[in-house]
């Protein structure tokens, strides 16, 4: 049962980490690696987990599942959001819209009421003052649905009607400042259109490029020889993230207004319909095509008809967001981790189109992986010339059959590496042969290996695999690694090449004279001030903190969530180091009986094949050579210990609330830091009380545990909770 129980969370960890990476390729870098569709599978499946195993999300695996988004730029200033800037559940059919409604009504207690809804709905005048209540069949509540824009997020605040400050979504927590950018957009009010403006109103919405600027912008590019852009998206961010204003001014950006962040109690609005209003007659503009609609078959006729017109519109629409209408509602909904409770984003279909396979060629990770991706005969799909496509391994390949020079059905949800669905078989001639993967490496012609249940295929050759090495360099240098400014792909790869840097230590070396080359002041493309300003990029990550350190050596199956959880293990890279050499030869019986090993794999969130790919890298004498190498080089500062005020504390609810549902009281809970059980016990910390509360009650007054009835709940939430 341990070995399982581990597995699961290696599993999560393994999730959270690629969705962590795809997250701040989204959005920081606006180079996103997989498709649409891909990501919300990997959201699918690490929901599916939580709603399974709900008591693993905790200490670091919740601290990842939390964040939002991808990090901010360090071109720009920083802008702490007053409210996060969360993301949305995504709904794929009619039946996860059911979902939805089904949650929603279940958290505000409303299906025990659905019997008498009607008398019920007419007291709910907040939400329902303009609507019959013989049109409400469907719902107990208005949904206000409005097209998701697939563009860039911001939040502009106003203070006394002027315009302070603009900020782009960044991590949901911190943006990057385009004040002065957002202020050449056309019609983006400077100062609000009101004779009595709000103290402090903050309006959030979407930039983006109409796609006729797009294409026009593309064809100046290309014919001045400049950066030519994928995809609107891409090219409304990288206009608004301009170092200078002008630029951002002749490339035509729009924006569409939808949502509040903070406002003073001077700004009375109560609901989303009521909002669309106001934020019309303060000079913003909003998307025309919203509707509120009090039944479900309204809800996805509307859906439909959005999709089947969103090619006619001028901007990319992937998707309906439906927001619980009442402003009341939503705030006793409030949110999970990183999405609210009180909306939900109808994605559209992924837009599809069929082309030939010219070639497939295979790709070698940082890890010795080996990924196909097919060479694309040129097609256009939703406006975007696709020329590869990921074939994500080579059981993927054998399980569709697909082979150089078929005619394949491709989908590109996202603009971005399409993936190949399915092949037409038809139009496959009888002596195409199948493709055969490749029992040696391509690159260093080293065996190939598949290990037990992994869907991957791998070079066994490690770091004197000259892609494992480049590609394991390139990733030490990255911005969650070594972050260092300057020292790119493109220049390690060419340094790899020259002789200068061959492992992890000579980055820190560069600047030093070797024989046979020239100095990096005197090579083509180079000069004083910029070869200064790397060494100088370079000389500043000498000191890096322990957990960053891990991440950045590029241990297998260690993420950043991994990494911290090991680094506030061991607190310092002498422990780390020393403890890893003292088990890294010893034989499975002598394991089972050491101290250091048996603490190592009791770390919580740590499994098994977390723990072996530490031993593995550590016995490999390459992987040692390069690290211990590297110790004189930096200065890696300790950790520090994570503490809560309510950590490890524990409360159960037993009987019926008046105030709220269950699930109102147990997020309630969650949100100050206690840990919400089902089975009462000595180790009970605190016992909630309500209407008909029978045994258990009687068993938490045996055990003279800490009881409250609803009103000390109340009280308590409104002692402890957070602003």
């Amino acid at each position: 049962m341990t070995s399982e129980v581990s597995k699961i969370k290696q599993e999560i960890s393994n999730l959270l980490q690629e969705i962590a990476k795809h997250d701040e390729a989204y959005h920081t870098k606006d180079s996103p690696l997989i498709s649409d569709s891909e990501y919300d599978n990997l959201r699918s499946k690490l929901e599916s987990f939580k709603s399974k195993y709900p008591d693993f999300f905790s200490g670091e695996i919740k601290a990842l599942y939390d964040l939002v988004g991808g990090k901010t730029l360090d071109i720009f200033s920083k802008i702490e959001h007053s409210k996060p800037m969360l993301s949305l559940a995504n709904a794929f059919d009619e039946e996860d819209v059911k979902d939805f409604i089904k949650k929603v009504e279940r958290f505000l207690g409303l299906e025990s009421k659905k019997k008498n809804q009607e008398p019920q709905l007419k007291q709910q005048d907040l939400f329902l003052q303009n609507l019959k209540v013989d049109e409400v069949k469907d719902l107990q509540f208005g949904i206000f649905c409005e097209p998701k824009i697939d563009s860039l997020s911001f939040s502009a605040r106003y203070e006394n009607g002027q315009l302070i400050y603009v900020a782009t979504r960044g991590d949901g927590f911190k943006g990057e400042d385009v004040t002065q950018n957002v202020k050449t957009i056309k019609n983006f009010p400077h100062i609000l259109k009101s004779a009595n403006p709000p103290r402090i109103f903050e309006v959030r919405g979407e930039i983006y490029m109409g796609k006729e600027d797009f294409t026009k912008l593309n064809s100046e590019n290309e014919v001045n020889g400049t950066k030519v852009f994928a995809n609107p998206r891409n090219a409304a961010a990288g206009s608004l993230r301009q170092l200078n204003p002008e630029i951002t001014a002749t490339r035509k950006l729009k924006y569409f207004a939808y949502s509040l962040g903070t406002t003073t109690d001077d700004f009375v609005c109560k609901s989303q319909s009521d909002l669309y209003q106001k934020l019309k007659e303060f000079g913003f503009n909003i998307e025309p095509n919203f509707k509120l609609c009090q039944k479900l078959d309204d809800i996805l006729d509307n859906y439909n008809k959005i999709c089947d017109k969103r090619h006619e519109l001028d901007y990319d629409v992937d998707g309906l967001v439906y927001k619980i209408n009442d402003f009341t509602l939503q705030q006793r909904l409030g949110f999970v981790a990183r999405s609210p409770r009180w909306a939900i984003a109808h994605k559209f279909p992924a837009e599809k189109a069929k082309t030939l396979i010219k070639n497939i060629v295979i790709q070698i990770g940082r890890t010795g992986a080996l990924t196909p991706v097919a060479i694309l005969q040129p097609v256009n799909i939703g406006g975007v010339m696709v020329t590869r496509a990921t074939l994500h391994n080579q059981d993927e390949i054998e399980r569709k059959d697909i082979r150089i020079g078929d005619t394949v059905l491709v989908q590109r949800a996202g603009d971005v590496i399409p993936q190949v669905l399915k092949v037409d078989k038809g139009k496959r001639s009888l002596d195409l042969p199948k493709f055969l993967f490749p029992k040696n490496c391509p690159v260093c012609n080293a065996i190939i290996v598949k290990v037990e249940d992994d869907v991957v295929v791998r070079c066994s050759n490690g770091l004197k695999c000259k892609a494992q090495l480049v590609e394991s360099l390139k990733h030490f240098v990255s911005k969650d690694a070594f972050d260092i400014s300057g020292l790119g792909k493109k220049q390690i790869e060419n340094f790899f090449e020259e002789g200068r840097i061959k492992n992890f230590a000579d980055i820190f070396k560069l600047s030093q004279d070797k024989e046979g080359l020239i100095t990096l002041h005197q090579k083509e493309g180079w000069g004083k001030k910029s070869a200064d300003n790397l060494i100088f990029a370079i000389q500043s990550k000498r000191k890096i903190s322990l957990d960053r350190f891990i991440y950045a050596i590029g241990i297998r199956h260690i993420g950043q969530t991994t990494a911290k959880m090991l680094a506030q293990h061991f607190i310092s890279y002498q422990n780390f180091r020393d403890k890893l050499l003292s088990i890294i030869n010893l034989a499975n019986d002598e394991l089972e009986n050491n101290i250091d090993y048996q603490d190592l794999i009791a770390i919580d969130g740590l499994g098994i094949k977390m723990v072996q790919a530490l031993i593995e890298y550590f016995q490999d004498q390459t992987n040692l050579k390069m690290i211990l190498d590297l110790e004189s080089e930096l200065k890696i500062m300790e950790a520090k210990k994570n503490s809560s005020s309510f950590s490890g504390k524990t409360i159960i609810f037993t009987g019926g609330l008046d105030s709220m549902s269950r699930s109102e009281a147990k997020v309630k809970a969650e949100s100050l830091g206690l840990k919400v059980v089902g089975s009462i016990s000595k180790k009970t910390d605190i016992v909630v009380v309500g209407n008909d509360a029978g045994s258990k009650l009687k068993k938490a007054q045996e055990l003279d545990l800490k009881i409250l009835n609803e009103n000390d709940w109340l009280e308590f939430i409104s002692k402890n909770q957070l602003g």
